[in-house]
């Protein structure tokens, strides 16, 4: 929002020259969405406490380092969730459609996991959200997001893997594209998150 607010200004007023760089955006998008970590962390998580007297239920046949963790309040994911989406909008480019379909997958995974621990929560049950519930929102999800991207991408584009580090590598996927999109967008997430 700042992008598309105050990048026309430089024109006008060269300072504002900065807002047309990414790393300066990038930048202080990291740093925003710190100072809101650091400003509503304490107050979330009090309440959070506050709401779960007991917190996330252990499972008992876990390992005996998981049994300090009891009583610690679910749901801190929201405290990144927010930073993150609020530092996202203000200091990216807003017109950018990957923008949009990035935050989506956020929000929707972050979706899945406030369901997955709120059944946690309220039926006191340590596996929560059924695995193929969540696998196939997650496929939902990126399959949407996958589809948006193909529709907004000029032919010969969106079918087109690039391989980091050689340029001139490049590899037809066709209709493997979306399945291979799909793939990546649960693997990254489930390789951060797989608890």
């Amino acid at each position: 929002m700042l992008y598309n607010l105050l990048s026309p200004l430089a024109e006008h007023i060269q300072v504002f020259n900065l807002f047309r760089y990414l790393t300066f955006r990038t930048g202080c998008a990291t740093l925003t969405a710190l100072v809101i970590c650091f400003l509503i962390g304490p107050h979330l998580i009090a309440w959070l406490r506050a709401k779960q007297a007991e917190g996330q239920p252990i499972r008992e046949d876990g390992p005996e380092t998981h049994f300090k963790k009891r009583g610690t309040p679910t749901m801190g994911g929201l405290m990144i969730l927010i930073s993150v989406t609020i530092s996202t909008l203000l200091w990216s480019d807003l017109r950018n459609q990957y923008v949009w379909f990035a935050l989506i997958v956020m929000i929707g995974y972050g979706a899945i996991g406030f369901a997955d621990d709120y059944l946690k929560l309220t039926k006191r049950n340590v596996k929560g959200l059924a695995g193929r519930k969540k696998l196939f929102w997650q496929i939902l999800i990126a399959g949407l997001v996958t589809v948006g991207i193909v529709f907004s991408l000029p032919d010969g584009l969106y079918d087109t893997l690039a391989i980091p580090f050689f340029k001139s590598v490049l590899l037809p996927l066709g209709i493997l594209f979306v399945p291979f999109s799909i793939l990546v967008i649960i693997g990254a997430s489930n390789a951060v998150n797989l608890t």
